[in-house]
């Protein structure tokens, strides 16, 4: 494995190619805007028309004419968002609500409480066009491609599609995932199985349909059989365990015997072992994270993801490093320097490592040690990443990638 470590960029590269390949025949649902969250778009959507349809008044006030000269004629009823607009002559203005339409020659709003009314008529200042007005078509111009065939929704983009008037869209269908355990002590029961429930949540969470699809010991057969049944029920199969190169690890040559490996381990700790294997026998996709805990949820976030959701996005906050952190001597194992992925808790701008001396909770040194973190289940309790090659100092701005940026 060591020699075929990718850089995680590139393994991301992959499994958005093998997205596009593996899960491109997936059927498709109709959807309105209630349920559109975390579903990935089949058609582009194009807004019908402009939104919003008329030069709309942002404030109370009198809608006119900027080019006309004061005073002006106060004409007719104020109107409200519920009215047509008059028509307006040159030198007229009329009272306006906010939220209403201008008439067509209007093109400013003059505050109610800037402007003065004697017998009639109404003096100002002298504004720019387009002051206090939401000008149509500033959301969207008619024609216009507001989303993009294969975007991933969310609940907010309900919102634009309402205000768009697009009642229905056309969604690939949800992938079917299988999650499965390896190891002869989880299979037997002697140990919890500390992952799949974790991935159930974050399958589910980006979209798809998830459930158990069983444990083996750690038997070859029994881990290919495992396997197999797994991918012949489902889209995509994620295991734990067995990834690495111990006597009782056989994931790997599984996968490899059932298609062929995308990817054989990535450059990032905790969660190096992580691979990814194409089985077009079974019109599959599988994932097989390491069985540590923090492994692989770190690994699911960073290098699966992609796969579920279309994304390779890595939104981070910036926050300020409240102690000194080493890593340890730069591993280039296989070529390619490794990325080390810190568990952090973030609190008022300041960041502190999950795990070292300074946390409240030991669990390494005053250098990162993610053999150790990656079995911990207290480090659950981070807020977020940071990811880093050469450690960080006192002081520093970290780039944090929030949990719940990519969970």
């Amino acid at each position: 494995m060591t020699d075929d470590l990718l850089p995680r960029d590139r393994a991301v590269e992959r499994l958005l190619s093998l997205r596009d390949d593996a899960l491109a025949a997936h059927g498709t649902d109709t959807v309105g805007p209630d349920a559109v969250a975390g579903r990935v778009l089949a058609d582009p959507v194009v807004a019908p028309d402009a939104v919003p349809p008329h030069d709309y008044a942002t404030m109370d006030g009198v809608a006119c004419d900027a080019a006309d000269d004061y005073p002006l004629a106060i004409v007719g009823d104020e109107v409200t968002p519920d009215d047509d607009p008059p028509e307006l002559g040159r030198g007229e203005a009329v009272r306006i609500a906010t939220g209403a339409p201008l008439p067509d020659r209007a093109t400013v709003v003059v505050k109610r409480e800037d402007t003065t009314v004697e017998d009639g008529e109404l003096a100002g200042p002298d504004l720019a066009p387009g002051t206090h007005v939401y000008e149509r078509g500033s959301t969207v111009a008619a024609g216009e491609t507001v989303f993009q065939a294969g975007e991933r929704l969310s609940p907010k983009d309900a919102v634009l599609l309402d205000d768009l008037g697009v009642g229905s869209v056309r969604v690939r269908e949800r992938a079917s995932v299988g999650v499965v355990a390896t190891g002869t002590e989880i299979h037997e029961g002697s140990q919890p199985d500390r992952d799949s429930n974790m991935l159930l949540g974050l399958a589910r969470s980006w979209g798809h349909d998830a459930v158990h699809a069983g444990t083996a010991p750690d038997d070859a057969d029994a881990v290919r059989a495992l396997l197999a049944e797994a991918a012949e029920a489902h889209d995509v199969v994620v295991s734990t365990g067995g990834t690495s190169v111990g006597h009782g690890d056989h994931v790997v040559d599984a996968l490899a015997a059932l298609g062929g490996l995308v990817v054989h381990g990535v450059a990032l700790r905790p969660g190096k072992p992580v691979t990814v294997a194409h089985l077009p026998e079974h019109d599959a996709v599988a994932v097989a994270l390491p069985g540590k805990p923090v492994a692989a949820h770190t690994a699911a976030c960073l290098v699966a993801r992609p796969l579920f959701t279309a994304s390779r996005s890595l939104p981070t906050v910036a926050a300020t490093a409240t102690v000194d952190l080493d890593v340890p001597e730069t591993d280039t194992t296989g070529g390619t320097a490794v990325e080390y992925a810190v568990p952090v808790a973030l609190d008022d701008g300041r960041t502190t490592p999950l795990g070292h001396p300074d946390s409240g909770h030991v669990i390494y040194g005053r250098t990162f040690d993610p053999s150790v973190l990656a079995s911990s289940t207290h480090a659950t309790r981070a807020d977020g990443l940071v990811l880093t090659r050469d450690g960080f100092t006192a002081d520093e701005t970290v780039a944090v990638v929030p949990y719940g940026a990519v969970e």
